[in-house]
C-alpha cells in the first residue's frame, strides 16, 4: 500500500489567498482561503500590501494542515499560481516593500506609456514581447516606481532592489531572501522579457529605465525555485516545484497540452488561451502572444485574449443597477425573456480590450423595444459574455487556421446552463465544463507532483466535464453574431475603427468545418 504524501499549492489571486491540499494521486483533499484589503485611492489606483498578502499566505497553509488533521511530515513538495502583472519592489537585502503591490488592474503608469509610444517604441515593445505597450503590465508599472519613489532608484542603482510579481516575491520570502526568481510563464507577462530569446530584453530594460539585475532569474516552471519550511510550519523544508500566472496554471489543469487545444476562465474577467505550441508567432488579429509555460527546458506558447467585463457584468447588473438580488437568478430570467428581443449590450465600461484595443469605445444597450424589461437586459447581459469569447476565437481562428474540438472552460460562471448552452451555440461547437474547481491552484500542484515523481498524466483521467453541444440552428447564429458586430460597430463609430475590424464582420466559423466538427465531437 502506498504511503500517503501530499502537495500543497498556494493560490494567490486579486481578491485573496488560497491554499490547496492535494494527495498522492492529485485529488484536491481540501482548501482554505482568505480575502486582502482593496486599496483604492482617491485617483483610482488600485493596491495591495504584500506584507498582508505574504503574512495571509503563511497563515492559509497553516490553517490547511490544521484542519485537514494530516501528517505535516508528509507534505513534500509547494506549487504557486499568482495573479499575474501585480507589480512590486522590495530591498534585496532586508525584503522591505517600497511601497505597496501596484494591482494588475491599475492604469497608474499610463503616461509612461504615452512617451514611450510618442517615442515610436511601441512596436519594439510588441515584436520582443508579442504584447502591446500597455500600462496593465509590469514593465510600466516599475518605471512608475522608479519615477515616484526615490529610494527605490537609489537602492536599483546599488544593486539592492528586487523588482518582482507575485511569484518572485512569496519565492524570495518563503525562502528567506534566498532565491529570486520567477518562471517563464509569469516572466512573459512584464514586458520586458523576450519570449522568442527567453532571456530579459536589455533593450527593453533601457527603455523603461530598469536595471536588468533587479529582475528574478527566469526558470522553468517546474523547476526547483527554492526550499521553504513555511515559517516553521513544516518540520523540514521541502522544494518549491511549480509556478505559474494563474492563467497558465488553469491551462495545464485543463490539460491543454497539445497544439490548438484552448480554454477559457471565466471569473470577474475572463482569459481565453489556445496552446499554439513550440513555435511563436505574433497575432494579426488582436490577441497577445505568451509562454504557457517551460517544462524540461521544453517551452508551449499560447495565444491569448483577455476580457476585463465578463462575471464583473453580472456584478453591475447587480450592485449598480439592482436588476438582479444574486448571480443565482440571471439563469431564470434569461430563460423567460422574450426569444425574438433583439437586444444587445456592449460593456464597453472602460473601452474594449481584445481584439479591438480602443480605449474610447463606449458601453452601451442596443435593439430595444417597447417590450424590452428586466428579463430582456439580464438576457443581454449574459450573452454578451459568450459573445465576447467568441471575437477573441475568432481572432484565434484567423491567425492559426486551427478551429479547436471543443472548449475547455472553468470559473464560477460555468455554472450558469443558459451562459454555457449559448455560448456553445454562438461558437457552433461543444463547450466543455471541468468537473473541477480550483484550477489554477490546480495546475500549479499538478506540476510540481509530475516534477517531483509523485504522479504523473493520469490525474488528468480523473477529470470529469459536462458536455454542452450547440443546438442553434446556423441561420440564427450568423444572424445574431452578425447582430452582435453591429452593435460593437455602433460602440465604436465615434472613434477610429481598429485595422483588421471590417475583416472580424464576417464570421469566418461559419463554414463546413464548423458542421464536421459536431460529427467527431464525442472525440473529445
Amino acid at each position: 500500500m502506498m504511503m500517503e504524501e501530499y502537495i500543497i499549492s498556494i493560490d494567490q489571486s486579486t481578491q485573496g489567498t488560497k491554499a490547496l491540499l492535494f494527495n498522492h494521486e492529485g485529488k484536491l483533499l481540501k482548501r482554505t482561503d482568505i480575502p486582502h484589503k482593496q486599496i483604492i485611492s482617491k485617483a483610482g489606483w488600485i493596491s495591495h500590501d504584500p506584507e498582508e498578502i505574504y503574512s495571509n499566505t503563511i497563515y492559509v497553509v497553516k490553517k490547511l494542515i490544521e484542519e485537514s488533521g494530516i501528517d505535516r511530515k508528509k507534505v513534500i513538495g509547494i506549487g504557486i499560481s499568482n495573479q499575474r502583472e501585480t507589480s512590486l519592489a522590495w530591498h534585496r537585502k532586508t525584503g522591505k516593500p517600497f511601497g505597496h503591490a501596484i494591482v494588475w488592474q491599475c492604469a497608474r503608469a499610463h503616461d509612461i506609456c504615452l512617451e514611450i509610444e510618442a517615442a515610436n517604441k511601441g512596436d519594439m515593445v510588441r515584436e520582443h514581447t508579442g504584447m502591446p505597450l500597455s500600462p496593465y503590465f509590469p514593465a510600466s508599472k516599475y518605471a512608475w516606481i522608479l519615477k515616484n519613489i526615490p529610494e527605490a532608484k537609489k537602492e536599483m542603482e546599488k544593486g539592492n532592489l528586487c523588482f518582482g510579481t507575485v511569484d518572485s516575491w512569496l519565492i524570495f520570502r518563503l525562502t528567506a531572501g534566498r532565491f529570486h526568481k520567477t518562471d517563464f510563464s509569469n516572466a512573459s507577462r512584464t514586458q520586458l522579457f523576450d519570449i522568442f530569446d527567453l532571456q530579459w530584453d536589455s533593450e527593453l530594460c533601457d527603455l523603461f529605465g530598469i536595471s536588468i539585475d533587479a529582475m528574478p532569474q527566469a526558470c522553468s516552471s517546474n523547476d526547483k525555485f527554492g526550499q521553504t519550511d513555511l515559517e516553521g510550519c513544516l518540520p523540514h523544508p521541502i522544494p518549491i516545484h511549480g509556478v505559474l500566472g494563474d492563467s497558465h496554471g488553469a491551462l495545464f489543469g485543463q490539460g491543454c497540452l497539445e497544439k490548438g487545444m484552448i480554454k477559457t476562465t471565466y471569473g470577474t474577467g475572463s482569459s481565453i488561451m489556445m496552446n499554439i505550441g513550440e513555435k511563436p508567432f505574433l497575432s494579426e488579429h488582436g490577441i497577445v502572444t505568451s509562454l504557457a509555460w517551460g517544462i524540461d527546458g521544453k517551452i508551449n506558447y499560447v495565444l491569448e485574449g483577455n476580457l476585463n467585463y465578463t462575471g464583473a457584468v453580472i456584478t453591475w447588473l447587480k450592485e449598480d443597477l439592482g436588476l438582479i438580488d444574486s448571480a443565482a437568478e440571471t439563469e431564470a430570467l434569461a430563460d423567460k425573456a422574450i426569444k425574438a428581443d433583439g437586444l444587445y449590450l456592449v460593456p464597453a465600461f472602460t473601452g474594449l480590450g481584445a481584439p479591438y484595443w480602443n480605449s474610447h469605445a463606449t458601453a452601451m444597450i442596443t435593439g430595444m423595444t417597447r417590450n424590452t424589461g428586466k428579463n430582456e437586459i439580464v438576457r443581454g447581459g449574459l450573452e454578451c459574455i459568450a459573445y465576447q469569447i467568441c471575437d477573441i476565437i475568432q481572432a484565434m481562428y484567423q491567425d492559426t487556421g486551427i478551429l479547436p474540438e471543443g472548449l475547455r472552460v472553468d470559473g464560477g460562471p460555468t455554472r450558469n446552463k443558459y451562459i454555457m448552452q449559448f455560448q456553445s451555440d454562438i461558437l457552433g461547437m461543444p463547450v466543455l465544463v471541468s468537473g473541477m474547481e480550483e484550477l489554477s491552484g490546480t495546475g500549479a500542484a499538478w506540476m510540481a507532483g509530475m516534477a517531483m515523481g509523485l504522479f504523473g498524466k493520469n490525474v488528468y483521467n480523473n477529470v470529469k466535464r459536462i458536455r454542452y453541444q450547440p443546438h442553434m440552428v446556423e441561420a440564427v447564429r450568423k444572424e445574431k453574431y452578425d447582430g452582435w458586430k453591429r452593435a460593437v460597430y455602433t460602440s465604436l463609430k465615434q472613434t477610429e475603427i481598429p485595422i483588421g475590424f471590417e475583416s472580424l464582420l464576417g464570421n469566418k466559423l461559419d463554414d463546413r468545418r464548423t458542421r464536421g466538427l459536431l460529427e467527431k465531437s464525442n472525440t473529445l
